[in-house]
């Protein structure tokens, strides 16, 4: 049984349909790539996912019990934590205190202080100073870090790597194999394909709310993948 288990899941924003009918599993401890371009309907299922973002109809599970019609705090206590896009820092809050606020649910586990500062270990010596006055990737870190200290069995990684330089794009990404490597999973927005399929077990690509490919990332060919991503035949 997946971990995370979306089924027929359905979207609005006032009369507007964003989602149509999307399903996607997410294996326990496994990295799944969430594709498409901008307006695909990424960030409206990452957001339902976690509670954040109207669900017209359908059903999300998640290790097995219904959650579509659980509010976003009953989700994050359950162990599903959110990478917002654009970060989402506390402005008025060190470093540190930006990543205490994720252990506000109190989950067991290998998540702390002292990994997340083994895993940047810039964060430590910046733990400090307000986290809005580092660099957008080492803001990224924070708010990773952040994530991790709700020690989750699954993470959802909202765009990423925008806006961000290749060198700490490298660097998040092999972080990423250090977070799996403790049991958590991975559901990653990104617009890097290239990127996104190196790491990713598993390839969902979204069009206008659909999905138009999943599956196994190693079985599709670039092609394959581009005619998805654009809508091409």
């Amino acid at each position: 049984m997946p971990l995370l288990e979306v089924r027929e899941l359905c979207s609005h924003y006032g009369d507007l349909q964003a989602l149509f009918d999307l399903s996607l599993d997410v294996g326990e401890g496994e990295a799944t790539a969430l594709i498409g371009a901008n307006g695909a309907g990424k960030s409206t299922l990452i957001r339902a996912i976690a509670g954040l973002g109207r669900r017209s109809r359908g059903a999300i599970r998640f290790d097995g019990q219904a959650i579509e019609a659980e509010p976003a705090e009953r989700i994050a206590h359950r162990g599903i934590a959110l990478v917002p896009e654009g970060r989402m820092l506390f402005p008025s809050l060190t470093v540190e205190e930006n990543l205490r606020m994720g252990a506000l649910s109190q989950r067991p586990g290998h998540w702390s202080l002292t990994t997340v500062y083994a895993l940047f270990p810039i964060l430590r010596e910046f733990r400090h100073r307000p986290a809005t006055q580092l660099s957008g990737g080492q803001q990224q870190m924070v708010s990773i870090g952040r994530a991790l200290m709700a020690n989750p069995r699954l993470m959802l990684c909202d765009e990423i790597s925008l806006g961000l330089a290749p060198v700490v794009i490298e660097q998040i990404y092999r972080a990423f194999v250090d977070i799996r490597a403790q049991g958590t999973a991975l559901l990653i927005v990104e617009q890097d394909v290239t990127r996104a399929c190196r790491i990713a077990q598993r390839v969902y690509c979204l069009l206008k709310g659909r999905v138009t490919l999943a599956g196994r990332a190693s079985d599709f060919s670039a092609q394959q993948i581009a005619n998805a991503y654009f809508g091409s035949t």
